[in-house]
């Protein structure tokens, strides 16, 4: 990975970390690969094996649909917990968030 690349990502870690709730951050680079996480390993490589299939999924759908159009962005929520991922560049990120209280009583 190039300096560049590397510090952008390091960029973003550090930026999404901040942010309240987010209690797991993987990047994934092109070959499935973990590159960067503060997840302990069995859940990093969990995620990443699960979550880089959905992306794969869902950007078959995404394409099958209108093939001038590329997934940007997938979200779940489930009761405990919110998954985004991003793919961008050959790279996947994910950041799973906890759900604050008052919303998962709405």
């Amino acid at each position: 990975m190039t300096d560049v690349v590397s510090n952008d990502v390091d960029d973003i870690v550090k930026r999404m970390q901040k942010a309240e709730g987010v209690t797991g951050l993987i990047v994934i680079n092109s070959d499935g690969i973990p590159i960067r996480t503060n997840l302990d390993n069995s859940t990093t490589v969990s995620y990443a094996g699960l979550v880089q299939q959905l992306v794969g999924q869902s950007t078959s759908v995404v394409r099958d649909l209108d093939p001038t159009n590329d997934l940007k962005f997938l979200r779940i929520k489930s009761k405990k917990h919110e998954i985004m991922a991003s793919p961008e560049n050959g790279y996947l990120l994910i950041v799973v968030q906890e759900i604050q209280d008052s919303e998962s009583q709405a």
